[in-house]
């Protein structure tokens, strides 16, 4: 049987970016490390979806990384976002769903709700002063498992502290993340009211994992509307 086969590769700054195709599914690797697939992508979904049943009026989303595009789907489908901002470092995925990716992202690309910024997440956050109801990081195979060392900072007090205070009130924040991660999911509870930890079984290999972390003004909140 034939293995998967190179469909393009690029050296960016961060190093080997590769797209592979295998039969009719891609993978990407990332110096030689594999991140994704289209084969499945429920935890992706899941990444999206804890976080709009979670939050207290999910219109706008900021997705990190458009990886393969699961996440920016499931975001749209909810009637209720008006606005999904994803930010990608990488310009070449960008332009792999252009041009090999559209069955997946084809229209999500093009819906008018739908922005997406070339750019470190981690600057984009420093440097705007907009503010979301979701959310949603996928850059990285976990927080004890980064793509690059740069990454590393944002699974820390600072980075989380940083994430938390780009939320609206009633705004929640999750994370991707291949494993389980003890020592994050405490950084986590530090800086928001309530921390959940989901495991999502996948066809080969340990279980995927969604962090969700809930303010304590989201959870206020719910409870007020349940009331109503």
């Amino acid at each position: 049987m034939d293995g998967p086969v190179v469909i393009d590769r690029v050296v960016t700054a961060r190093g080997e970016l590769v797209l592979r195709r295998d039969q009719e599914h891609f993978e990407v690797i990332s110096n030689g490390v594999f991140l994704m697939d289209t084969r499945n992508g429920e935890s992706e979904r899941r990444l999206v979806r804890e976080a709009l049943s979670r939050a207290a009026k999910p219109r706008g989303v900021l997705i990190g990384g458009l990886g393969v595009g699961f996440s920016l789907v499931e975001a749209l489908s909810d009637e209720r976002v008006a606005r999904v901002t994803v930010v990608e470092i990488e310009r070449r995925i960008v332009e792999w769903h252009d041009k090999y990716l559209q069955a997946i992202t084809g229209k999500a690309r093009t819906d008018e709700r739908t922005e997406i910024v070339i750019a470190d997440i981690a600057e984009v956050l420093r440097s705007g002063e907009q503010h979301f109801d979701a959310i949603c990081l996928d850059i990285d195979n976990g927080p004890d498992w980064t793509v690059t060392d740069a990454n590393t900072g944002l699974y820390g007090d600072e980075g989380t502290a940083l994430l938390a205070s780009r939320l609206r009130p009633g705004g929640v924040l999750t994370v991707w993340s291949a494993a389980r991660s003890s020592a994050y999911q405490q950084v986590l509870a530090r800086h928001f009211g309530k921390v959940e930890v989901m495991e999502i079984p996948v066809p080969r290999g340990e279980p995927d994992v969604v962090f969700a972390a809930t303010s304590a003004v989201a959870q206020t909140l719910g409870r007020d509307s349940d009331s109503s």
